[in-house]
Order: C-alpha cells, then structure tokens, then sequence
C-alpha cells in the first residue's frame, strides 16, 4: 500500500504534468552510472585512466578541480558510438606541486573528471556532453546527498560541472579549445 507522502507526490507530478523521470534528479540513476563504468572501460583500454596511463604536462588549478591538474583530450568508442573526451586529472594534498605531481602523480590523484560528447540529442541543451567524477580507482565521487556524480551532472542548478562549462568561450562548453 502506498504512503500518503508517495500519493500526494504522485499528484503533484501529475498535476505539473511533469513525468516522473524529469522529476527525479538528472544523475546518478542507474544507467548513468553504468555509461560511467562503460566509459571507464573505454578509458582504461585506450590507456588514459589507471596505473600506466599517459600524461599530459601538470599545471596550476583551481576549485572546485585541484591544485595541480592534468588534462588530455581524445575519442573514444562507447557502446557503439564514437566521441570526444576529456579528461581532467586533479591532484592535491599536502606537498602537492607540478614537479611532485609530474614524478609521483598516484601519490597525489584525488578525483578523474570526465566529459565525454555522447551521441546528438542525449542533451541537446548542454552540447550532449555526459559527465562524471571518478575516484582514481573508477568508483564514482558522490555529492552531499550521496548521488553519484554521473550522467547530466547538476544540470539546472547554479553552481556544478554544467553552469560553469556554459561559461566556456566559443559555446562548446570547453576552456582549453574551441574544437568541440
């Protein structure tokens, strides 16, 4: 039997008419986490996340990614489609410096931030880029309320990966490159 809050909720979305899938949030759910664990299969294979990845050249960061970062774009093929990616590495803790970053960069990896361009009409409002933030060993990062940061990551509120990539130069949602 369902609860007075689940009934009245039920109405609620149904006088808005608004599905319940928009309703929910536009992460973390189930698929978006299995894309996630998807493209970190693609990530691994083409040797750009784990323990012999390739590198890019550490530089200075800033919140919310890290001290130092290291970023490296490429194209991936997941679940039969093919697109760009971007990865960003963010590294910190105490004594974290590029030099350190560039000699010991496992030492100090604390997040894997990824944008991956999904087929077109995944979201057509922000570029068709998915996102998630993984753990260096390919767990996902979870926010406050333990939703796991996959998918269309905090899509329509003020501050998170899409309000501040909708500030990117040349519309892409990138800020290293207007080639996306």
């Amino acid at each position: 039997m369902q609860t007075k809050a689940a009934l009245v909720g039920a109405l609620a979305v149904l006088a808005l008419n608004i599905t319940p899938s928009l309703a929910a949030p536009p992460m973390g759910n189930a698929q978006d986490i299995a894309d996630a664990q998807t493209v970190w299969a693609a990530l691994t294979a083409r040797g750009l996340v784990g323990p012999k990845r390739v590198m890019s050249t550490p530089y200075k960061g800033q919140p919310p990614h890290g001290a130092v970062l290291d970023t490296i774009d490429s194209r991936i093929t997941v679940s039969g489609h093919t697109g760009a990616v971007i990865i960003k590495r963010n590294y910190g803790g105490a004594g974290v410096s590029k030099e350190v970053v560039a000699n010991d960069p496992d030492k100090f990896l604390k997040a894997v931030t990824v944008m991956f361009k999904r087929e077109k009409g995944y979201d057509s409002a922000d570029r068709d880029w998915f996102w998630a933030k993984f753990k260096p060993n390919g767990s996902l990062h979870t926010n406050k309320k333990g939703i796991k940061l996959a998918g269309r990551v905090a899509k329509g509120l003020p501050q998170g990966c899409i309000a501040c990539h909708t500030g990117a130069p040349g519309g892409d949602f990138v800020f290293n490159n207007n080639r996306f």
